[in-house]
């Protein structure tokens, strides 16, 4: 078994409206075939036998699909390795005696709560803002009853893919939500389901963005290059045209 020795550098903050600062950290010898999460599991249990505070962070599933954890390792959301996110990157993606730097989500809509914990709920609140569909109840329908071109589907289903994680938000120059927002607006844009609220979805959508004090984008794509499930800047394309859209049909009303 191949093992790793790492240095960490690790930010640590007691509370929201605490100063925090960044503490030095010596792991042992580590298996190169543990993920990050596990490496600061690890590293939680000797800080808790010496009686310190263990590190405080995100994580739920760990498979990469609930989008709860999220910290920038060395400068990167999710750490350097592409269309990974935290809880999937493994240790043999570092050299022995690397020092690696981790700290939190940094946003103004990202209020931080503790160590490399932030408070992401303003994403919860865009889609509280326009993230429903209007279907009619009653009997299942067939499901060829909807046909959706093949194309449609497939982008549908790629912006579907967006797990909410706010790496996209740590990586953007202006902190801007718009991949997230482009992602969930174009995944219901694109189906027979979504029209009903297509319009009010949008500007709601957006509105609410704004208000949350996230930036706007301004193609630098670094939001697109962190992604771990690979959402690309096409959505935000598709977000300008529907807001565009919606907001010469409301005028026109």
């Amino acid at each position: 078994m191949k093992t790793i020795s790492l240095n960490l550098r690790i930010w640590r903050q007691k509370g929201p409206g605490a100063t925090g600062e960044f503490r030095n950290y010596e792991t042992g010898p580590l298996s190169t075939d543990m993920s990050f999460l596990e490496m600061l599991d690890v590293l939680n249990e000797h800080l808790t036998l010496e009686g310190e505070e263990p590190v405080a962070f995100d994580h739920d599933c760990r498979e990469g699909i609930c989008g709860m954890c999220g910290a920038v390792v060395n400068g990167r959301p999710h750490g350097p390795q592409s269309r990974t996110t935290l809880c999937q990157l493994h240790l043999r993606q570092f050299h022995n005696g690397d020092t690696i730097v981790i700290e939190p989500f940094r946003a103004e809509a990202f209020k931080p709560l503790r160590d490399l914990m932030v408070d992401r709920s303003a994403f919860d609140g865009i889609i509280q803002n326009g993230g429903y569909v209007s279907v009619n109840t009653g009997g299942a329908p067939d499901a060829n009853a909807l046909p959706i071109p093949q194309r449609a589907a497939e982008q549908a289903l790629d912006a579907s893919e967006c797990i909410g994680c706010g790496a996209c938000v740590a990586a953007c120059p202006n902190a801007s939500a718009m991949l997230f927002v482009g992602a969930k607006v174009s995944h219901l844009a694109l189906l027979p389901q979504g029209q009903p609220e297509r319009n009010r979805r949008v500007i709601n959508m957006v509105r609410k963005m704004d208000e949350l004090g996230f930036g706007n984008c301004r193609n630098e794509r670094e939001c697109e290059r962190v992604c771990p499930k690979g959402v690309t800047i096409r959505n935000i394309a598709r977000l300008n045209r529907e807001f565009l859209r919606a907001a010469f049909l409301s005028e026109e009303e």
